[in-house]
């Protein structure tokens, strides 16, 4: 059993491997772990990890959403540990071998999340609180202007101070999830969620069954997630996933969805907020549901493909 599996969902990032892949490998210290990259895209991604990281595997599947292909991966890890890792990312500072030897250490925390710079260099804010109607409301009016006030509302936990040490939290940007197999067990992520918000899902059921998740500061990691334009569809599609939350973890959806209407209805100038705004009142998926799976996925696993060191493993 290796120490972490890695899994990395490609749909159509290619162009980000290189920086993911390279730094992934100088921040694993000594552990024994698997790379799996998922090509669920029509970049090549696959072709391209296998001519020049030998020492990950590959998967390729149909496009049924980004939950979906993480769960394809996921059922083939034997793992202590599961890194789910955007593409777009590069470690910067810290040691995944730390972070691992940490949650080694708390048998209570089935997910981890990690500090998070932006393209500018700048504090991502990975730390998020449960969607509900008052932190709607409050992003609606952008409550986030307020010093005070943004400190207990709104979904994004802006405190500078909190990513510098190890903070409980409801849960963490899906970029980076380090996550305990045992917590796993059984479960994995809702593929009704085609894209965004299932993240949220998998940390809301892991806290109701009594699981901690948290942030931790032994790792900052640079997510390129501001250099993917926020395009009318992906907005539109944000906007669905947090309905289709709602609609599976609340017991009232009405006021939460006029909540959201109303922070979208006053950024109505933007395109992308228009675009949001007509799903909420239509109640429509703006991304197609996605198709069946087919019968077998194909897995290649290139030559040399298990990483390992001659670190013991511990137990589980």
């Amino acid at each position: 059993m290796d120490d972490v599996c890695v899994i990395i969902v490609s749909h159509n990032g290619k162009r980000w491997l290189d920086g993911c892949l390279g730094t992934l490998f100088a921040a694993a210290g000594e552990l024994a772990f698997d790379v799996v990259v998922v090509d669920n895209g029509s970049d090549g991604s696959a072709a391209y990890v296998e001519e020049w990281f030998p020492q990950a595997r590959t998967m390729r599947c149909e496009n049924r959403g980004f939950g979906a292909a993480n769960n394809v991966a996921l059922a083939t890890a034997d793992a202590r540990y599961v890194l789910f890792l955007n593409p777009d990312t590069e470690f910067l500072d810290g040691s995944l071998e730390a972070l691992v030897k940490t949650l080694d250490q708390k048998p209570d925390v089935a997910l981890a999340g990690v500090r998070q710079l932006g393209s500018d260099d700048r504090l991502a804010p990975s730390m998020r609180r449960f969607p509900s109607t008052l932190n709607m409301l409050a992003e609606a009016l952008a409550i986030e202007r307020l010093p005070v006030a943004r400190l207990f509302l709104g979904e994004r936990v802006v405190d500078p101070a909190r990513y510098e040490r190890e903070s409980a939290c409801d849960w963490t940007s899906g970029s980076f999830m380090l996550v305990a197999r045992e917590a796993l067990d059984g479960r994995g992520f809702d593929e009704r969620f085609f894209l965004f918000s299932e993240e949220t899902d998998l940390c809301r059921r892991l806290k109701d069954e009594g699981w901690r998740v948290i942030h931790s500061p032994l790792l900052t990691i640079r997510h390129f997630e501001s250099e993917r334009s926020a395009t009318p569809r992906m907005e539109a599609q944000a906007a669905y996933a947090r309905l289709q939350f709602a609609h599976k973890h609340f017991a009232r959806v009405a006021p939460y969805r006029w909540a959201m209407i109303l922070r979208y209805a006053l950024r109505s100038r933007r395109e992308a907020a228009r675009a949001a705004l007509a799903t909420l009142l239509k109640d429509r998926p703006p991304i197609a549901a996605p198709a069946p799976p087919r019968p077998q996925e194909t897995i290649v696993r290139a030559p040399g493909a298990a990483f390992s060191s001659t670190r013991s493993r511990s137990p589980m």
